[in-house]
């Protein structure tokens, strides 16, 4: 298989701005901490070349994953010295730190594998966590650098929403859900509090998977490429719908001297990449360019305990100091596969990180054996393979054997990461109906159409939406992006619903309602269902407003206008009372809000009654935000306090108004009758169940 590509690349980007106006920052002496591995040894490898006046010192212990041979090419160099050693070492780490001078820190030592995070948690927090803490301590202690730059992953900020359109942002909330990622977030905590705390030049970036050559194989790229070189199956966990964001290892070191010599100080930079690949799509790919039938080669296999749907990124803060993505998808995989085939043997023996769920090769207590065997056990014959295909474990399906299930409904839903959307798959579980997720994307019609032949539903529920992140500030300066999601995607959605004969659950917003002369605040009078919504004051409201507006075209949508949710889970950020219980003031303003706990399962119910048009979905009457604060200091935190502020003084700090209004629930009251009121719910749902303070 010949797959020679031209390797001869035009003058880096870095160094034609760096060097020129643009230059901000010239480094001297740079300790660069796991450059041994795969990203870290690239960078190294570049410096050293690029900038022979650096001097670039590397520290490593070699860990598995590592190898001094992918520092070959800086070896001869006499800028360069390596140190073998652990940034756990605190003497090791000052003695470097003195004696070389070191005025720049590039942190990559870290466990990486989220795999081995699952089997040997406590590593990852001894490398991750406190070797960071030890690294800015001794930093702290010489006083000399003038610049720290921590990696860190995309994946500190969790699962990002599959219909999102925009990827996360430098400030974007980070909810990491696995050992590895969590340590990774825990670090960088760290990091901030010393640029807090005691001024440290600190910088932080974030970044995709990448790929490349040197690539330990124990990640899917190089997994997957010396599986195919040996004839065996390429396991994918759980059914290869997962998303991920791949950038070429040669464009992530040069975006690393971008942020080296232009980056600033207190600034976290995402290293990202739009383009996105499910899983499957990766392996099929690679199959393509070993000639290989997918149908023969692609084993499903067991997903592991949390496995993220999708990462993805905000690049344009990067771009705008000069870096963009070079290498495209098919030469990048090509240049990849013909470095592992030219170098086979590179690792040496590999076969446990070959497995489907690898063992960390040098974790005590792990012994060896013929991994080679065990993974030749996942090939079976071609009918075998099509019947492993079909049984293959989604990862988007729930299993519901273990409570009754009702044949007569199955469940499609839209917005599986969204806080909605992970509620309504709980119900659903609790009561016994199948259910799906929908995979396609809201704006794309043949998706829909497709989830829509797959699981062939009795009912779909739109729980899919942009709010804004962290809020909805966010829809003033990302205008087109709400627009398609709110707007064109619900209504995509309806549309393929009403062309199949389905009832659509739309979960919408109360945010389009202000109070006004006819319904004012105190009143008791509240808008109802026929009312025309009366509040622009932000982008968001206005586009559901919009929508809400149009729906009432398709007879076959049941409109919920869902305000200030609320659930019993505390810890959610999405929560309103977690949000008001955060924040130093507060506008104490009654507004009409909705309970989840209790009115999830009525949306459920509605759709089993076959109910349709637009619907307050409120619990009745109103609520003050210092009432709320009042209970949670009664039931949560007795020391609790907080001020008040007005509605000028919060339009200061925001960029959109809010909405503040009291909607009539009457319609829905009548409907079910045993429907709570906003506070009677509020104790019921939400203070009982998580009273800290004992009762009287």
């Amino acid at each position: 298989m010949s797959m020679s590509v031209a390797t001869k690349r035009p003058p880096s980007r870095c160094q034609t701005a760096c060097n020129a106006k643009m230059a901000a920052y010239e480094p001297k002496n740079i300790l660069i901490t796991g450059a041994a591995g795969f990203i870290a040894s690239h960078v190294a490898n570049r410096l050293v070349r690029n900038y022979p006046h650096y001097k670039i010192v590397v520290l490593d212990k070699l860990d598995y994953c590592s190898s001094l041979n992918n520092l070959n090419p800086s070896r001869p160099s006499p800028n360069f010295k390596f140190v073998k050693g652990d940034i756990a070492s605190a003497d090791l780490v000052n003695y470097l730190l003195t004696t070389e001078s070191i005025d720049t820190i590039m942190h990559f030592a870290a466990q990486t594998h989220v795999d081995n995070s699952f089997g040997n948690s406590f590593e990852f927090t001894k490398n991750n966590i406190y070797g960071t803490h030890v690294l800015l301590e001794a930093c702290k202690v010489t006083g000399q650098i003038r610049r720290f730059i921590h990696v860190s992953t995309d994946e500190v900020y969790g699962e990002t929403d599959e219909d999102a359109v925009v990827g996360n942002h430098e400030a974007s909330q980070l909810l990491p859900t696995n050992p590895y990622s969590a340590t990774k977030a825990g670090a960088e905590m760290l990091v901030m509090a010393y640029g807090r705390s005691y001024g440290l030049p600190v910088i932080t970036t974030r970044g995709n998977n990448v790929y490349g050559p040197n690539q330990f194989p124990e990640k899917l790229i190089p997994k997957f490429i010396l599986l195919a070189m040996r004839g065996l199956p390429l396991p994918i966990h759980g059914d290869g719908s997962n998303v991920r964001s791949y950038l070429y290892c040669e464009d992530v070191a040069e975006a690393f001297e971008v942020v080296l010599h232009k980056g600033e100080v207190g600034h976290v930079y995402n290293i990202g990449t739009v383009k996105e690949r499910r899983v499957i799509d990766v392996a099929k790919d690679i199959c393509k360019l070993f000639g290989l039938d997918t149908e023969k080669v692609i084993r499903f296999v067991e997903n592991r305990p949390f496995n993220d749907q999708r990462y993805f990124l905000d690049d344009q803060k990067l771009k705008k100091l000069g870096w963009a993505e070079r290498t495209l998808w098919e030469e990048g995989l090509k240049k990849t596969i013909e470095w592992y085939t030219n170098n086979p043997d590179y690792w040496g023996d590999v076969a446990g990180a070959l497995l489907p769920h690898p063992r960390m090769l040098m974790t005590p207590g792990v012994e060896r054996h013929n991994w080679t065997d065990e993974i030749k056990s996942l090939s079976t014959s071609p009918d075998e393979a099509k019947e492993s295909s079909t049984a293959a474990p989604a990862a988007t399906a729930k299993s519901t054997s273990s409570a009754p299930q009702k044949a007569s409904y199955k469940f499609l839903i839209y917005g599986r990461t969204g806080w909605i959307g992970g509620l309504l798959g709980k119900i659903c579980e609790k009561q016994g109906i199948p259910y799906e997720y929908g995979k396609g994307r809201l704006e794309e019609r043949s998706q829909l159409l497709q989830d829509i032949r797959n699981v062939k539903p009795t009912h779909v529920f739109n729980a899919a939406g942009v709010t804004g992140r962290p809020n909805v500030d966010w829809c003033e300066t990302h205008k087109q992006d709400t627009i398609r999601t709110n707007v064109v995607g619900t209504l995509n959605l309806a549309d393929v619903c009403r062309e199949q004969g389905l009832l659509m659950i739309n979960y919408a917003t109360g945010c389009i309602f202000e109070y006004d002369a006819k319904h004012p605040e105190g009143s008791g009078i509240g808008f109802k269902e026929e009312d025309k919504p009366n509040f622009t004051g932000s982008y968001y409201s206005k586009t559901k407003a919009m929508v809400e507006e149009l729906l009432q075209e398709y007879d076959n949508v049941c409109t919920l206008r869902v305000r200030m949710p609320i659930s019993s889970d505390l810890s959610n950020p999405r929560n309103f009372i977690t949000k008001i219980a955060r924040y130093d003031k507060v506008v104490n303003i009654p507004n009409s809000m909705t309970i989840l706990d209790e009115l999830l399962p009525i949306s459920i119910e509605m759709a089993k009654r076959d109910c349709r048009g637009i619907w307050n979905f409120t619990n009745p009457g109103v609520v003050s935000h210092n009432e709320i604060l009042e209970m949670y200091k009664k039931y949560i935190n007795p020391d609790f306090k907080w001020t008040n502020f007005t509605l000028d003084e919060q339009a200061k700090v925001i960029v959109a108004p809010r909405s503040n209004n009291e909607m009539d629930a009457s319609k829905l009251k009548s409907e079910f009758p045993e429907l709570l009121s906003i506070k009677d719910a509020l104790v019921k749902y939400v203070f009982e169940p998580n009273r800290k303070v004992p009762a009287n």
